[in-house]
């Protein structure tokens, strides 16, 4: 952990809620990005993402300090999503799918066209939807780590620490996961063909 990183989870165990904020300022978009992966809500993602880092801050006093504090933050949003998919019983739907803002509001994701060749457009959204698709009908644990490596980028010793589990037992879900996420691709262009 950085210097400045270790002086302000010390003052936040200390209730210094402006270090709080301060620590966790680098931390938030992502959290809250995991969170609507998971969830894919804006609204339950937002609970979700406030619900976690209001049990950051109140189990702050059981950081071991020895570890990256991110990676504890982040297990910590992770469970929370998980609990909050349990709570609400929330199926999985593809990452494709409108996202409801609210209010009879839903937001479509859109992809760039970087290349302004509609071919090549179309073979994009294609596939970007077979791949989302895939990863939504994954099993909540591999759907989990997926996201954590291959989405957002964490090391296998950060999904470690998240996950609350060792650095074999990361390696081999996420080898399971892809192994699963493969069958499940395979079957679909299977069925497509």
């Amino acid at each position: 952990m950085k210097g400045n990183e270790l002086w302000l989870v010390e003052q936040s165990r200390n209730g210094d809620v402006d270090a709080f904020e301060e620590l966790i300022k680098d931390y938030k978009k992502v959290a809250y990005n995991i969170a609507l992966r998971v969830l894919r809500n804006v609204e339950d993602a937002e609970d979700a993402s406030q619900e976690a880092l209001i049990k950051v801050y109140k189990s702050i006093q059981n950081f071991n300090m020895q570890s990256s504090f991110k990676s504890w933050m982040y297990r910590i949003v992770v469970n929370t999503c998980i609990d909050f998919k349990r709570k609400k019983n929330i199926n999985a739907v593809s990452i494709d799918e409108n996202i409801d803002l609210g209010g009879n509001k839903e937001f479509q994701i859109e992809i760039a066209d970087d290349t302004n060749n509609p071919d090549i457009l179309i073979e994009k959204n294609f596939n970007s939807k077979l791949i989302s698709d895939a990863v939504g009908r994954l099993e909540d644990d591999f759907k989990t780590i997926i996201i954590l490596r291959d989405i957002q980028g964490f090391s296998y010793s950060e999904i470690s620490e998240m996950l609350s589990c060792n650095l074999g037992t990361v390696k081999s879900r996420l080898n399971r996961a892809r192994k699963s996420l493969k069958e499940i691709l395979e079957n679909e262009l299977n069925i497509q063909s």
